[in-house]
């Protein structure tokens, strides 16, 4: 019997680990994969975007974003940053407060885990976790044999990256404890189109542009990246958890500029409107748009002709087939519901001792960190309430 039994040995498994044994509780993580922190490997390009500059509840998509305020505000990105910076982590700010490694994310991935080492944490890789049951105490069924424990903590993460080893576990964990659990979507993820789509915009394959992107009153502002099978990029990849019913996106490819900033000397402008564009957009783009009003001088054409044309580039309106799906997704929408765990300790309410934090759980975040952000902050709040009984 121990102490705590954390499932997942990734950013929230670790980071509530180390924590939850800092008064010397007998911890074990179990993780099925060989390895730490496959995901955090891989992200922000192999530097671990780790956290945003600003983090607040505003920034999560959930049933009840509310929920994250408790959590967010007892552990912060600059706990995080203090954190890194004992270990001598160097870092650096990209645009809108994205948080990244100078040099590679294996060094959070060694840092949690030696934050696990000096808390004396058992972790167990290759540990096959069959099922997760409660009498007296918690036995966790695995291909090691049984473990007991007065607590366990799901951080098993969401369905998104299934190569790196994702699965379905928390939220089997979760139905079987009669959890509610809100459904389960890609995230953060490039969409996809109609062949019709495909057979027009495939040669802009590679193509990116600065962009805003709005379903209704949400809207992002970043780069969108043209695919062959549709579209990506940031502003494409914030877009994508806020998709509606019926699929459907406007995109403004020129965010700064209307007629008036385009064209100075509208009577007297000879160039063509693809010439005076070709300075914001890329020129492929604007061989492929379709509209002949482009290739004509400005002067010969009409200012409500002008303005159509405009008004085109600044309102496409487009709707997707569909997404690249789980397997390109960042993270998993959705998840156990945040209307049966404490925001203040993220415990079952009415199952003492069991705890999800992170991914599975019903909050998701922007792209820029905040993901991550949630994890430490999430096992923040279920590591020290463990820790302190």
């Amino acid at each position: 019997m121990v102490d705590v039994i954390v499932l997942g040995a990734g950013a929230a498994g670790l980071h509530c680990a180390a924590f939850a044994a800092s008064t010397g509780k007998r911890v074990v993580v179990l993780e099925h994969n060989d390895k730490p922190g496959k995901k955090i490997r891989i992200s922000g390009g192999g530097r671990c975007n780790f956290t945003n500059r600003e983090v607040a509840h505003r920034n999560m998509i959930s049933q009840n974003p509310d929920f994250a305020r408790s959590a967010l505000h007892r552990y912060t990105p600059q706990d995080f940053i203090a954190l890194i910076e004992r270990y001598n982590i160097a870092w650096h700010e990209k645009k809108l407060g994205q948080l990244f490694c100078d040099e590679s994310a294996q060094q959070i991935i060694d840092m949690l885990v030696h934050e696990c080492t000096i808390a004396g944490v058992e972790i167990h890789y290759n540990a096959v976790i069959q099922r997760v049951s409660k009498n007296e105490l918690f036995t966790v069924a695995t291909s090691e044999g049984d473990l007991e424990a007065l607590n366990v903590v799901v951080a098993t993460g969401g369905l998104s990256i299934p190569s790196l080893g994702a699965s379905n576990l928390g939220y089997r964990i979760a139905t079987h404890f009669e959890l509610p659990i809100i459904p389960t979507a890609p995230a953060l993820v490039p969409l996809t189109f109609d062949r019709s789509y495909e057979a027009r915009w495939k040669g802009l394959s590679g193509i990116s542009a600065d962009a805003i992107i709005s379903v209704g009153d949400v809207a992002f502002r970043e780069n969108l990246l043209f695919t062959h099978r549709g579209l990506s990029g940031p502003a494409i990849l914030q877009i994508s958890s806020y998709m509606p019913s019926n699929n459907t996106i406007v995109v403004d490819l020129l965010p700064d500029d209307n007629l008036q900033t385009l064209v100075e000397d509208l009577p007297g402008e000879k160039r063509h409107l693809t010439t005076i564009l070709s300075q914001r957009l890329a020129q492929r783009i604007m061989d492929q748009w379709g509209d002949d009003m482009l290739h004509k001088p400005v002067n010969t054409t009409s200012k409500k002709q002008l303005e159509q044309s405009i008004h085109s580039l600044k309102n496409w309106t487009l709707t997707a087939h569909g997404n690249e799906g789980y397997a390109k997704a960042e993270v998993t929408k959705g998840g156990v519901s945040t209307a049966c765990l404490s925001s203040k300790t993220m415990e079952c309410i009415g199952i003492p001792g069991l705890f999800f934090i992170g991914e599975v759980v019903d909050i998701t975040g922007w792209l820029g960190g905040y993901n991550f952000q949630w994890a430490w902050s999430s096992a923040y709040a279920a590591g020290t309430a463990i820790a302190e009984r």
